[in-house]
């Protein structure tokens, strides 16, 4: 007879326990003796990467973060040249920008970093990660450790100047100006020795004007202006070449009278134009003429009108090529090659047909009318002279 027992006042056959023992109670004890010990692992996991998340934040806080992440003040800060990545780290500690110069100092060193970080002034603040800071140095704060800049031809030594201060190389133009004014620090290049012994150096505007030779260059952007000054001489004595020096010396010119030469040369025209307009001025000094140009009074003056005034012709300077005869004291900008070239190579066919004069037509393009003798050039100025005029109303000059 089959053994019976009660539950719940219910008698409770044997075959019902054993069907409650596969798939009642007893089924999900079976299945929890085997997850249990999976459980237990992923718990412990759980509270491990808890405990480690914890203290990666605790040291992250202590170490890596802002020093005060309210004060948001820039702090100027300076890499050296050749400084190691040991003294940085602790000059950012000592002015308050990163809590624990050793730990940067891993940090760095970890990342791959260690070895790039750039010279150069820098503006950080205390709200700064060490991260952050890592990341400022590294790139350079966003300012180039070189730059490149370009001098234009016919650009005057004012000019440069202006240009080399407005691209942020140099803190104020008079530094520069005063530098090229006297031409004494200089003196080392030849053609700039011979120059100082002219009569009369002291007297012109600069001493370096039409020596700094107009080319692209790539400086540091802490450069100074002096070490500027000596890039583009250097460029000046590498590009004129000793044919140049010799044709110089055949057709009766120094060097500095060449580089006045083509100064004019190149204010007055375009390259095409370069050895026509040298032809003119070759054959004004043959015959003992002023040279009668425009530019060397501007150079003076400053007028940036296309028709100059009697009163500004009349300007009493040894730069006014109306006033007084021969070349002007000394150049009035600084001329490409192309100039210089033309300067000492004419037109040969303008050379021999006598061309006194030249005048502009359209101001726009730049374009010149050529002329043998002084009533074809005074027609042609007639004609072309009301062009400058409009030209000056419209620039309301």
């Amino acid at each position: 007879m089959a053994k019976r027992k009660k539950r719940s006042g219910r008698e409770i056959s044997e075959r019902e326990l054993r069907e409650e023992g596969r798939y009642g109670f007893f089924w999900y004890d079976w299945v929890w003796r085997l997850i249990r010990p999976f459980v237990v692992l992923l718990t412990a996991f759980v509270i491990v990467c808890g405990v480690a998340y914890t203290g990666v934040q605790y040291v992250g806080d202590l170490y890596f973060a802002p020093v005060d992440s309210s004060d948001t003040a820039a702090i100027e800060f300076e890499v050296a040249t050749g400084s190691s990545l040991t003294s940085v780290s602790r000059k950012l500690e000592e002015a308050g920008l990163i809590n624990n110069h050793t730990v940067f100092k891993y940090m760095a060193d970890f990342m791959g970093m260690g070895q790039r970080i750039q010279s150069g002034d820098y503006k950080l603040s205390r709200s700064m990660s060490a991260t952050e800071i890592l990341d400022q140095l590294v790139s350079g704060d966003g300012k180039p450790l070189t730059t490149k800049i370009t001098i234009i031809p016919g650009w005057t030594v004012s000019s440069i100047a202006s240009y080399l201060v407005e691209k942020d190389i140099i803190d104020e133009e008079e530094e520069f100006l005063s530098l090229c004014r006297t031409g004494e620090g200089y003196t080392g290049y030849y053609f700039i020795e011979e120059m100082m012994k002219t009569a009369d150096h002291g007297k012109r505007l600069y001493a370096l004007e039409g020596y700094l030779s107009p080319n692209t260059y790539e400086i540091y952007t802490n450069t100074s202006a002096d070490a500027i000054i000596k890039r583009l001489l250097s460029q000046t004595e590498a590009a004129y070449q000793l044919a140049y020096d010799e044709r110089a010396q055949e057709i009766g010119l120094t060097m500095d009278e060449v580089f006045t030469l083509a100064s004019m040369i190149e204010k007055e025209a375009k390259t095409a134009d370069f050895a026509k307009v040298s032809a003119v001025f070759h054959n004004r000094l043959k015959q003992g003429m002023t040279l009668g140009s425009d530019v060397t009074v501007k150079y003076v003056t400053g007028s940036e009108k296309m028709s100059l005034a009697g009163n500004d012709l009349a300007v009493d300077s040894p730069y006014n090529t109306y006033k007084y005869k021969g070349l002007p004291l000394g150049p009035i900008c600084s001329p490409s090659m192309g100039a210089v070239v033309a300067a000492l190579y004419p037109d040969e066919q303008f050379v021999a047909q006598k061309y006194l004069y030249f005048c502009s037509t359209d101001p726009n393009s730049g374009a010149l009318h050529f002329s043998r003798t002084l009533e074809e050039h005074e027609a042609a100025v007639a004609m072309y002279r009301p062009l400058w005029e409009e030209y000056d109303r419209n620039r309301g000059l």
